[in-house]
């Protein structure tokens, strides 16, 4: 008989209607089958979990720290933290800007111009896992509904494709991951919004300075009052 044991959550049918299909279709073979793989996963997991608590005693303190700061980020669990502080540390001094980790981490767009022109956005080559460990995160991420992830992922892979907007959405993790750690911040939820908002007043403040440049003197609470608008 099979038993209410460990049913994937993911499954919609309910756990009875479940027991009573594999009741009624597998084999006693197949049922000690399923019993020998099921001991062998339960053993996998224990042998996880004792790695996952030498990881863990291993770490110091200020690390166990950043990679708990590092899991306000949306798509980042508990683990991903652990891979992300044990390749970058918590020592961001040793990079000038969070254009230096990106590209270290070989998830910065190329940037190759001739006469102007951009020849090619491949990403540039960097650590494996940091990279790898930062696109599953994007993956998770963008799940969230109504957050500046998933807006931004919506945004480039509407124009570049789904691959290119998962990168990107990595590489704005690791800069958010950067400055967390670098001046000990909190995240802070930017919102789906947060594009529309920055586009809007980036052109208020072009107009203002095109009306400046003719000639228009506009006064200071008009200029407050038009960018308090965006």
């Amino acid at each position: 008989m099979i038993k209410d044991r460990k049913i994937s959550r993911r499954l919609k049918a309910s756990k009875t209607k479940l027991i009573e299909d594999m009741n009624g279709v597998l084999s006693p073979v197949q049922i000690k089958m399923i019993r020998e793989l099921r001991k062998h996963i339960d053993e996998l997991e224990k042998h996880i979990r004792e790695l996952d608590q030498d990881i863990n005693d291993a770490m110091s303190d200020p690390e166990k720290e950043a990679a708990k700061r590092l899991t306000q980020i949306p798509g980042i669990g508990e683990d991903s933290a652990k891979i992300i502080i044990s390749v970058i540390g918590v020592d961001m001094s040793r990079f000038p800007t969070d254009r230096h980790i990106c590209s270290w981490a070989g998830i910065s767009p190329g940037n190759k111009e001739s006469a102007k022109k951009k020849l090619s956005a491949r990403t540039t080559k960097g650590n494996k896992l940091l990279r790898s460990t930062l696109v599953v995160c994007a993956h998770s991420a963008v799940m969230k509904k109504e957050s500046y992830f998933s807006s931004l992922y919506n945004r480039i892979a509407a124009h570049r494709g789904k691959k290119r907007a998962i990168v990107a959405v990595g590489h704005s993790i690791l800069k958010i991951a950067y400055h967390m750690l670098k001046n000990g911040e909190s995240y802070k939820e930017l919102g789906s919004n947060y594009y529309q908002t920055k586009t809007k007043e980036s052109k208020i403040k072009s107009y203002l300075t095109k009306l400046e440049n003719l000639g228009i003197e506009i006064p200071v609470e008009y200029r407050n009052q038009a960018l308090q608008m965006s």
